[in-house]
C-alpha cells in the first residue's frame, strides 16, 4: 500500500513540475527578493545636518545622490587614511 502511494505522489509530482515551474516563472529578469530598484543618481536628496556647536542650529542641503555618495566615500577615505598614519607613527 506505502509502495503504491508512494509512486503515486512522485508520478503526479513529477508530471505537474514542469507545469508549475513555467506558471511560476516570472516573465521579466529575476531579482534577489528583497532588492530595491535602482535610484536614479541624479535625483536630489535634500538632509538636514546640524551645525558644529549649536543644538538647535541646522542646515538644509540638497545633492544629487552621486555627490551624497561621493562625499561618504570620500570621508570613508579620509578616516582610513587617518587611521593608517596612525597605526605607522607607533
Amino acid at each position: 500500500m506505502r509502495k503504491f502511494m508512494f509512486t503515486t505522489v512522485a508520478a503526479v509530482l513529477g508530471l505537474s513540475a514542469p507545469a508549475f515551474a513555467q506558471s511560476v516563472s516570472p516573465a521579466q529578469p529575476s531579482q534577489p527578493q528583497g532588492a530595491k530598484p535602482a535610484r536614479d543618481p541624479n535625483e536630489i536628496v535634500c538632509e538636514r545636518q546640524q551645525q558644529l556647536g549649536s543644538r538647535l542650529a541646522s542646515e538644509r542641503v540638497c545633492k544629487t545622490r552621486a555627490e551624497w555618495a561621493e562625499e561618504r566615500r570620500t570621508q570613508r577615505m579620509d578616516v582610513d587614511k587617518a587611521q593608517m598614519q596612525r597605526d605607522l607613527s607607533h
